[in-house]
């Protein structure tokens, strides 16, 4: 069956999704490792997917030394690659003081975001930071918002406090916590999601528009229940907009 397979590498996490034309048929999520060759993402894939049978393989990268195996992976197996960057044709306008600074699952997000959801629109994307991204009503990447992620924050507190540990992502029961492994959780939660309306908040005031926003990424249902600002869940933004771009950059 010929298809695209859309590959979302972020740092922490990578995300695979097979296409049927616009159908998501299949999603594969592994952690990412910046030394993988371009031989060992050969074994993983063939393991997923005929290689093939692809049209071929549309590549967001935020690992620089990741685009060198992907790219290298794509001589091997004779199939056509499209790494998404500086040059490539999205479809939209990136008002950006310089464009090559916006990372790729960034415009992707904002690509699938007006496609999906319309303008103007906030993306949520909660991996390793926490992105804002914001498509203005006429249809063009204003700029957004950077903030450390959930699993780092922990990670950081962990390390940094000799009485804390790392804990389960959930909710707790109540905010008001009574016992330490609760008191945490509460605080990534209810710190997340606090931190989410503000920011959401300041953006819509600063667009005069009442946008409209979108939240994606591993941590989205952690948070999504807890924050007021945030009105849908769209899981595979990204890879969606990954295809989009694919699309447009065939036209």
């Amino acid at each position: 069956m010929a298809g695209l397979l859309a590959i979302d590498v972020g740092n922490t996490q990578t995300v695979f999704g097979l296409f049927d034309g616009s159908e998501l048929r299949k999603q594969w999520r592994v952690s990412t490792e910046p030394e993988r060759t371009g031989d060992e993402l050969g074994l993983l894939l063939r393991g997923l997917v005929d290689l093939a049978s692809l049209d071929g393989l549309a590549l967001s990268c935020t690992v620089p030394p990741l685009v060198r195996a992907y790219e290298e992976l794509a001589g091997l197996e004779g199939v056509s690659l499209l790494v998404l960057g500086p040059g490539t044709r999205t479809g939209i306008p990136v008002r950006y003081d310089d464009p090559r600074e916006v990372g790729p699952d960034r415009i992707a997000n904002a690509v699938a975001a007006v496609e999906r959801h319309g303008t103007p629109c906030i993306v949520v994307d909660f991996g390793t930071s926490t992105n804002f991204d914001v498509v203005s009503a006429g249809g063009e990447y204003v700029g957004g918002v950077l903030a450390p992620g959930i699993e780092i924050s922990m990670d950081a507190l962990a390390a940094r406090a000799a009485r804390l540990f790392r804990v389960d992502f959930s909710a707790p029961e109540t905010v008001i916590a009574k016992n330490t492994a609760a008191s945490l959780q509460s605080g990534l939660v209810y710190g997340f999601a606090g931190q989410v309306d503000g920011i959401v908040d300041a953006i819509r005031g600063e667009l005069g528009e009442e946008a409209q926003t979108v939240a994606t990424g591993g941590m989205a249902d952690l948070i999504v229940p807890h924050a007021r600002t945030l009105e849908k869940t769209d899981p595979f933004l990204t890879l969606e907009g990954v295809r989009l771009i694919w699309e447009r950059s065939r036209d």
